[in-house]
């Protein structure tokens, strides 16, 4: 295990992608924490030509920085271990991202548990449009027409508005 030593805090080089996820307010407690105790965890940075690049401690170097330090204290650790993704595993940041993504993941499932459930519930509320369409339609009542004799033949019951009139027509009904 490396041992912690002091870096210049203007050799370092934080990339673009980590300043993205600078935030304001824990840089200030974690000054105001300095300024008390002292500062407590060393950073992670590697080697890169002339300079550092800081590989994790970011809100301690800024409030190291705002506190205007020149040294910060920090661990040098070779290239091939200083991916963030390797050590994102084993720190806090990354549990409590995972707790995150396991809530959130609990939420969804929720979510679309209550949603099937409500479909669910709708269905068997609400007549089914098959069932409309297969119900019988009730029976209409024919008036008897003068001369012609339609009881029991469906062939001579209309289906249709122009069958009643033809019907009506042949038969010397009025309409």
């Amino acid at each position: 295990m490396p041992k912690p030593e002091s870096f210049p805090i203007d050799k370092i080089y934080v990339p673009v992608k980590r300043k993205k996820a600078l935030k304001p307010e824990l840089v200030q407690e974690i000054a105001e924490s300095i300024l008390a105790v002292g500062q407590q965890a060393p950073i992670l940075v590697r080697s890169d030509e002339d300079r550092f690049v800081l590989v994790e401690g970011l809100h301690r170097f800024e409030a190291c920085k705002a506190l205007g330090e020149e040294t910060i204290i920090g661990l040098l650790v070779p290239a091939e271990t200083a991916h963030p993704k390797t050590l994102l595993s084993d720190t806090a940041e990354a549990e409590a991202e995972r707790d995150k993504m396991a809530r959130l993941k609990k939420l969804r499932l929720e979510k679309e548990a209550a949603d099937h459930l409500a479909a669910a519930s709708k269905a068997a509320t609400a007549p089914d449009a098959r069932e409309l369409r297969q119900r019988p339609q009730t029976a209409v009542r024919n008036k008897a027409i003068p001369g012609q004799s339609n009881r029991g033949t469906a062939e001579a019951r209309p289906k249709t508005l122009s069958e009643w009139i033809t019907q009506q027509k042949g038969s010397g009904g009025r309409y």
